[in-house]
């Protein structure tokens, strides 16, 4: 990647830097949009950005070298003022959310198909896809397994299914679910990749 497409996609990643911090800040003026940016993948936080980057390496795409940023917005009720920010330029919208989150992205104004819904969130779905023994591996090679066995001998976790004993435990330490968002996708094969997550990436990515 050498000259202009080196150019665009380094004005890409300044805009996903800004446009972090200022979704950081209520009541900032909205970050300029380069003329480089084609489209953006509106994610709820930083777990479902690094599944979206390992979900787009895995599908052989660079995102910032097609015009695409992936937006962490610090949670679904920050849709409506990125699409506030982004519509007036004109760049292809798609939201990445749980389920229970559909609601804020409708109400921003992104129809049906341009919002793709985990159930119950993103790391169900990881999780899903990936099953009880490969997650377990993956802990393993990050050095969490043994965390995760006393996890599992807390009385409330003693009956639940491993499943929902991984999914609880990737939420019980800050930074987890980031880590776990890239470890986990990066298990996976492209035709594995949850339905919600792969269809993400590609809408957002299209020509």
């Amino acid at each position: 990647m050498t000259g202009p497409m080196l150019d665009g996609a380094a004005a890409v990643a300044r805009f996903e830097r800004a446009a972090a911090a200022w979704s950081e800040r209520a009541g900032a003026v909205p970050v300029p949009v380069p003329p480089e940016l084609a489209g953006a993948l509106l994610v709820e936080g930083a777990s479902d950005r690094a599944a979206c980057r390992e979900a787009s390496r895995l599908l052989g795409v660079d995102p910032p070298a097609a015009g695409v940023a992936i937006l962490p917005m610090g949670g679904a009720m920050s849709v409506r003022r990125f699409v506030r920010m982004l519509r007036p330029a004109h760049v292809r919208l798609h939201g990445l959310c749980d389920v229970g989150e559909a609601g804020f992205f409708e109400r921003a104004g992104l129809d049906e198909a341009s919002v793709s819904v985990c159930r119950p969130d993103l790391e169900g779905e990881l999780l899903r896809a990936l099953g009880a023994e490969r997650a377990e591996a993956a802990l393993a090679r990050e050095g969490d397994l043994g965390l995760f066995r006393t996890f599992q001998r807390q009385p409330a976790q003693r009956e639940r299914p491993v499943l929902a004993q991984l999914h609880r435990f990737l939420g019980t330490t800050s930074g987890r679910k980031e880590q776990y968002g890239r470890v986990l996708t990066e298990e996976l094969g492209p035709s594995e990749l949850p339905a919600p997550l792969r269809e993400a990436v590609e809408s957002v990515l299209r020509a």
